[in-house]
């Protein structure tokens, strides 16, 4: 009677590894057809909410069918390590121990698959809605009014044109600035020069008078030059309006 429920326990461990192997895959494939259908579906119209909320639906539905076939193949283990203790089982426990280990490791092996894809798809999952929603906000924003469109272009232009401005008047004090050293430069060495010929007039008178003679006939010249141009001008004005 015990040999019986041992190979009850063996065939229902078997069928439940079976089954677990078959969803993993198709959890697998689902979780992996999730990224491309869900970058699909931001691109479409309000009729694919309908298809990624069923699709969200039968992951969560898979989900918790696999966790119940994982406590199923445990419940399983469990009670196969409970007959190993059994007195009957003594003459057959080396053969059951080594079985029992063998599905204790395919139940570790699937578990371990199991929670793994699990994260990959809700970290997948979670990705995904982080981008939804800042396709989203940039759909809003581009869907937003045309009159708060120009206003924000109007604004950046402005701000460019100041920005612009300031550059341009930062440009015109740097070129004052450096004009005015020049000029600054300029300017003492023409008081060098001045303090120059003053020196060398009081020390030598005769170039003082000759320099001041020639600031004479400077001086004279000019008004003979402006002399010249007034009645110049007189006569052209008498003759234009003759």
């Amino acid at each position: 009677m015990l040999m019986f429920y041992a190979q009850y326990l063996r065939k229902q461990a078997r069928q439940l590894e079976n089954e677990l192997d078959l969803k993993l895959v198709s959890f697998s494939k689902l979780c992996t057809s999730y990224s491309s259908s869900s970058h699909d579906q931001r691109t479409r119209d309000s009729r694919s909410d309908s298809l990624g909320s069923s699709q969200d639906n039968m992951l969560v539905a898979m989900t918790t069918e696999l966790e119940q076939l994982l406590a199923s193949l445990t419940s399983v283990n469990d009670k196969m390590a409970e007959y190993t203790n059994t007195p009957g089982a003594s003459p057959h426990n080396a053969a059951l121990m080594h079985t029992l280990q063998r599905h204790r490791d395919i139940l570790q092996d699937y578990t371990h698959e199991f929670h793994k894809t699990k994260s990959n798809f809700f970290s997948l999952r979670e990705r995904e809605d982080l981008l939804g929603s800042v396709h989203r906000d940039i759909e809003s924003y581009k869907s937003s009014s045309g009159v708060n469109n120009r206003r924000t272009e109007l604004f950046l232009k402005e701000h460019e044109h100041l920005r612009n401005s300031d550059s341009l008047i930062d440009n015109a004090i740097s070129i004052a600035m450096a004009t005015k050293e020049n000029i600054t430069f300029q300017r003492g060495m023409l008081k060098s020069i001045q303090t120059r010929v003053t020196t060398l007039a009081n020390r030598f008178p005769a170039i003082n008078s000759l320099i001041q003679k020639i600031n004479l006939r400077k001086r004279r010249d000019s008004l003979i030059l402006g002399g010249v141009i007034g009645v110049c001008t007189i006569l052209l004005l008498l003759y234009t309006f003759h």
